[in-house]
């Protein structure tokens, strides 16, 4: 007997799917329909009022469980605290390890996220989790909105992500260049050296996240000075806290391009150039194929229709 589809879509997402969730003014809320026997998928984005939002799909995924539903998958399409993944000074913590602890704790069967930053978050979980990549959508938007596609050059800001970078770079059948940068302190880059010939071609930056956009902001007057005929940017994650707003008006960029992970709605109002990717249709269709057990393998590569 096939199990039935119970998703639960938490903040602003509403489908006629959904089931009737009451939030309070507290960390607290009440789900009004049966989720008895169902398979239960709960949606909610590591962004906004971070804690508050994580502490409301704790509270939800531990009521759906306790309310006897079958499985319950927590939908994340941007981890919460990914970037404090490794113990990188002292007395520092490891949160993203903290985070996965506290999903298991609280019941959750099976983890969907996108582009962690780091992909060993994966190995923190003793549950299954599916990390679901954006480069499909990403190649599908540079070849359909950058005329010059076949003349650029794909670059990491860091080298952390040269292996995202060159597997860009492989599919587009296109060179890769990299930045090498060091920080003082966190958010704050003190010199950046260019590692490739970025020289009268269109520079695409590609990284998981953005935050303050002092990284890219400085990568993007590097690649200038080094003769790039344009710069654009390319980010699953458009965190933009802080300064990050005045800072990409102020910039070079021809547009920074960042996947809905996290709404955007409020930054593109007060900033003409961010453009969105929608990968809503990547997570419906991954949680259409866990529901029926099928493999979700062909979405690292494709975009589904």
């Amino acid at each position: 007997m096939c199990m039935g589809v119970a998703v639960v879509l938490v903040g602003r997402v509403r489908t006629q799917a959904c089931f009737t969730v009451r939030a309070f003014s507290f960390p607290s809320v009440e789900i009004g329909e049966s989720v008895r026997g169902e398979d239960v998928y709960i949606i909610q984005s590591g962004c906004g009022e971070i804690n508050d939002n994580l502490m409301e799909l704790l509270i939800m995924i531990n009521a759906c469980k306790i309310a006897s539903s079958s499985r319950v998958t927590a939908v994340i399409p941007c981890f919460p605290y990914a970037r404090q993944d490794k113990k990188d000074k002292s007395r520092a913590p490891i949160s993203a390890k903290l985070v996965a602890n506290m999903l298991s704790v609280a019941g959750a069967d099976h983890i969907i996220t996108m582009d962690l930053h780091a992909s060993q978050i994966q190995g923190f979980f003793d549950i299954p989790v599916d990390n679901l990549y954006a480069e499909p959508a990403v190649l599908q938007w540079i070849r359909e909105n950058i005329a010059e596609w076949r003349n650029c050059i794909i670059v990491s800001p860091d080298a952390g992500g040269a292996k995202r970078v060159t597997s860009i770079a492989d599919r587009l059948n296109v060179e890769f260049a990299l930045i090498h940068k060091e920080r003082k302190k966190a958010n704050e880059v003190d010199r950046m050296v260019l590692v490739g010939d970025v020289k009268d071609r269109v520079a695409i930056l590609v990284d998981d996240m953005a935050d303050t956009c002092g990284t890219i902001c400085h990568a993007a007057d590097k690649l200038l000075s080094a003769g790039a005929t344009k710069v654009y940017a390319i980010l699953t994650h458009g965190i933009f806290s802080g300064p990050a707003i005045s800072r990409i008006n102020n910039a070079a960029f021809e547009a920074v391009v960042v996947t809905n992970t996290i709404p955007q709605e409020d930054k593109m109002r007060h900033c003409p150039k961010i453009q969105v990717i929608d990968i809503s249709m990547i997570l419906a269709e991954a949680i259409r194929r866990t529901h029926n057990g099928e493999s979700v393998s062909y979405l690292f590569s494709h975009v589904p229709l």
